[in-house]
């Protein structure tokens, strides 16, 4: 027979044991439980996602335009400190750009009208204090495709350690009021696994940036690292 109990909005299931054949084992019963954890901590690292897109009528046009713009945006970047190896090209497309007229029969004809290049750059900001001076030097000589910025931490592995702990704790907690809730010991545990969860990124308009005129506001907060951990009990 098996029951389904809810707590706290996380699933937990018993199983008990069904009768068996003299040459089968009884099945052991069990409890299965699911905590959440979570940890904060101020970002010490930004990722920004940056585009320039430069279209001219040949491809050659495009690339050379588009790389004389990247060249200037990674060269004021490393002004303001940022190493070789927090810049890494992240993609670089060429492709055409067609109109396209209907014509009487009800087909459509494609002219080529130019060639688009864009180029993207991530880079990893380590001083958070010069995020918005370089998110304005960027767009000013070349950045005007959208990209995105995340904050995040060089090294979280203590703050998602404190997180698993709690996710953990919350288990245990939620187990032992199943158990008594249904008149049960729990026994050891059988199986226990983690899954952590880290902030996604943020979108960015680079072209928002230009009606400021200044380095925009940039505010880091904190990070919040989750874990879910799942585990499995024996009862008695």
């Amino acid at each position: 027979m098996n029951r389904r109990m809810m707590a706290l909005g996380l699933a937990a299931a018993m199983a008990f044991p069904v009768a068996a054949s003299a040459t089968e084992a009884p099945v052991q019963p069990r409890i299965v439980v699911t905590g959440e954890g979570e940890a904060t901590v101020a970002p010490d690292m930004a990722v920004l996602s940056l585009s320039v897109m430069r279209e001219a009528q040949t491809a050659r046009e495009a690339l050379d335009a588009n790389s004389a713009a990247m060249t200037d945006v990674i060269e004021a970047i490393k002004g303001l400190g940022v190493a070789d190896r927090d810049l890494q090209t992240a993609g670089l497309q060429i492709m055409p750009r067609y109109n396209y007229t209907n014509k009487p029969d009800g087909s459509q004809q494609a002219d080529l009208v130019a060639y688009q290049v864009i180029n993207t750059l991530t880079v990893r900001v380590r001083d958070l204090a010069k995020t918005g001076e370089l998110i304005d030097r960027a767009v000013s000589l070349g950045v005007n495709q959208g990209g995105s910025i995340v904050f995040t931490n060089d090294d979280p592995s203590a703050t998602v350690t404190e997180a698993r702990k709690n996710a953990v704790k919350e288990a245990m907690a939620k187990a032992n009021v199943l158990a008594a809730a249904a008149g049960v010991s729990l026994g050891k545990v059988i199986e226990i696994s983690d899954q952590s969860f880290a902030a996604q990124p943020m979108s960015i308009e680079a072209k928002a940036f230009d009606r400021v005129g200044a380095a925009p506001p940039i505010q880091a907060g904190e990070n919040a690292y989750r874990v879910q951990v799942n585990m499995t009990f024996e009862l008695k």
